[in-house]
């Protein structure tokens, strides 16, 4: 835990030492009165807690916001619904990296019972989102949502607002990979004068990944017939989550983040 996070009613009150976040600061962190902690309000401000006084098994402290919080980036992952082990591994990952949005979609080719996990709950999903923001120090965690079809997940994020990059991850007749399609947009933007670095700093884009059997034709056809472009990740097969924190983090990458 490298945040605690509350949320805007909570920063204001005592926390309980039977907490989660409690415990972590009474018995991982060992703090006592007058030491203090990062802590965050959940997608607001980031900061430092000091504790003020522990008892009657509560912990008081004041907090002092100093930062963003990191806030997240312009990118969307909409990703076929995969395994429910695969997914509590693949939502940290993804807030732990910063992508503003997660869409989970049933796929043909894709399991329709995982569609029936736990994980398939919009708030049971959340929390797996929010261990992965608190393990990357942040306070912002990406939105989810979770489609019946990927038709449905399409028609709803072109619906949100314009993308510059559309990308379906595909090995199947890919027209190029996915690094050398962001080489190909930073010599364009250089050609104008632009930053490489900033290709995509203040764009949206979204990245398309079939579930563990990949895409059906008839979807290949409605991604392709929606504007996406079909981009591999070399010849290798991966699962999933690997092939959604690979994606993600070259995208991410590409925007000059991980510099």
């Amino acid at each position: 835990m490298n945040i605690c996070l509350f949320s805007p009613q909570e920063i204001n009150q005592p926390l309980s030492v039977n907490d989660q976040r409690g415990k972590h600061i009474i018995k991982i962190l060992h703090k006592t009165a007058g030491d203090t902690f990062t802590a965050g309000i959940i997608n607001g401000h980031s900061g430092t807690a000091t504790i003020t006084q522990i008892k009657d098994q509560q912990i008081f402290f004041d907090f002092n916001p100093t930062g963003n919080g990191k806030e997240l980036f312009p990118l969307k992952m909409l990703i076929g619904f995969p395994r429910p082990i695969q997914l509590k591994r693949l939502l940290r990952d993804m807030a732990g990296l910063g992508v503003c949005q997660v869409h989970l979609a049933a796929t043909e080719l894709g399991e329709k019972s995982y569609l029936e996990s736990d994980l398939s709950q919009p708030e049971n999903a959340y929390k797996m989102l929010l261990d992965g923001t608190v393990q990357a120090g942040s306070t912002h965690v990406p939105e989810i949502f979770i489609h019946k079809s990927l038709k449905s997940a399409v028609e709803f994020i072109k619906n949100s607002g314009p993308h510059k990059h559309m990308i379906c991850l595909d090995n199947v007749n890919a027209s190029g990979s996915l690094v050398n399609y962001f080489k190909q947009s930073q010599t364009d933007c250089t050609t104008n004068i632009v930053a490489a670095t900033n290709i995509v700093a203040a764009t949206n884009i979204v990245a398309a990944i079939g579930s563990e059997r990949g895409w059906s034709k008839n979807e290949r056809t409605l991604l392709e017939q929606e504007g996406f472009i079909r981009l591999s990740m070399g010849n290798r097969i991966l699962r999933t989550e690997t092939a959604s924190t690979v994606a993600a983090s070259i995208i991410l990458g590409s925007m000059g983040i991980l510099d």
